[in-house]
């Protein structure tokens, strides 16, 4: 019997999903990326010296893909409230 044997055997039942404000929480995670962004942009020189310039543009991109995700959740919400108006 595997380590992973015990989750997919059927023994435990899915939990419920969980919902909340998605939207907020996606919003919330995004602001935290281009916080971290602005932050360290002023430091960019060092850095660029150190060898850490991904830090920079790994919290830029975590903003970008947040805004995509925005987009995505926010049109999730608009057809999940179609679907129960219609």
């Amino acid at each position: 019997m595997g380590l992973m044997d015990k989750w997919t055997n059927g023994e435990r039942e899915a939990p419920e999903p969980l919902e909340g404000n998605v939207v907020a929480t996606v919003v919330t995670g995004t602001l935290v990326w281009l916080v971290l962004f602005l932050v360290q942009l002023p430091f960019y020189g060092w850095y660029a010296d150190h060898g850490h310039t991904w830090w920079l543009w790994t919290c830029a991109a975590g903003a970008g893909l947040g805004c995509v995700g925005i987009w995505y959740v926010r049109a999730r919400d608009a057809a999940i409230k179609r679907s129960q108006d219609g």
